[in-house]
């Protein structure tokens, strides 16, 4: 006698917007987790918690195949989280920090306009290679 076996298995969905978007990583209170956050990954986005711009620079990242860090600053935790970016990334000097930031290899990069114009450059991957952010 033959038969047909019928086996299906159940994977859950996961809609495409929200398998893009990262999830925001949280600040121990201290500025010095900051620091540790932007020092621990090759690329860091911080931006305002639903900032359209914040949300271009990291679509441009995951276009490209990087999967960045993202920090999502609340109104209250502002200040204190500017004040401690200020303080990072710039060799020997400060430097007023915009946001959305992008950190790449620790150091600040830049916003969405310096992300924009080395990508339209060609300079962006090859930064991004170096760094260990991508492996193509």
């Amino acid at each position: 006698m033959q038969g047909t076996i019928s086996c299906s298995r159940h994977y859950p969905m996961i809609p495409a917007a929200e398998s893009m978007r990262p999830l925001p990583l949280r600040t121990q209170g201290n500025g010095e987790s900051v620091r540790t956050l932007v020092e621990e990954n090759a690329v860091m986005v911080i931006g305002r918690k639903g900032c359209c711009m914040c949300l271009v620079v990291k679509r441009l990242l995951f276009g490209l195949g990087v999967n960045p860090a993202v920090l999502e600053i609340d109104e209250k935790r502002e200040v204190e989280v500017m004040s401690e970016l200020e303080k990072i990334g710039v060799k020997g000097g400060r430097e007023t920090v915009m946001l959305p930031a992008v950190y790449i290899g620790g150091m600040l990069f830049g916003g969405l306009d310096r992300v924009m114009a080395t990508h339209i450059s060609g300079e962006l991957v090859p930064i991004l290679k170096e760094v260990g952010a991508l492996w193509l």
